[in-house]
């Protein structure tokens, strides 16, 4: 019997499926350097099992260099709007020609992220919900710096992570700008 409806196109689904919504793949380039920064958050190993520092990254897209980066004892919206200030801040760059590209997690997501972006100028792009290649130089980035050598496989305070951290990136990049906000 299904057979035969399934052929004449007279039987369905009787279950409601939620479906996703579709997400066009975001395509950004630059042509210069601080046109697009790409940012995102990682976990490093703490001082013992299952306590974590949260490390921010700011990427300049044209170079792959990291523009800022920040070790901090939690991940939150605060944090992340602290950590955006500092990098336009430091690095002077023109807010109203940038654009920032992140993931769709909570911080980059929070209204006070997005209201201080808005804020400032800058022009926002996010990766689609549950891929991780949108956000491919900085997941690389974070690949590296983690199954890297030098860098160590845990942190027993958080200055500890910033000075491993500050001279990881002192032997990798040149415009490295440092802050290191110790809770």
């Amino acid at each position: 019997m299904y057979r035969i409806l399934g052929e004449n196109q007279m039987s369905r689904e009787l279950r409601s499926q939620h479906r996703h919504p579709k997400y066009a793949v975001p395509e950004i380039e630059a042509c210069r350097p601080c046109q697009v920064l790409t940012w995102d958050i990682t976990r490093v190993p703490g001082p013992m099992k299952g306590t974590y520092f949260y490390l921010y990254v700011m990427l300049d897209l044209f170079s792959r260099y990291v523009v800022e980066w920040m070790l901090s004892a939690n991940e939150n919206a605060e944090q992340a709007q602290h950590f955006i200030n500092e990098a336009i801040d430091r690095n002077g760059v023109e807010p109203k020609s940038l654009l920032t590209h992140s993931d769709r997690g909570r911080p980059m997501t929070a209204t006070g992220t997005v209201e201080l972006l808005a804020k400032l100028g800058l022009s926002q792009c996010f990766s689609r919900p549950r891929v991780s290649n949108d956000n491919a130089y900085s997941e690389s980035q974070f690949k590296t710096l983690k199954y890297h050598r030098l860098f160590k496989p845990s942190f027993k305070i958080i200055s500890d992570g910033g000075d491993s951290l500050d001279n990881f990136s002192n032997g990798t990049t040149t415009n490295t700008c440092i802050a290191v906000l110790v809770l």
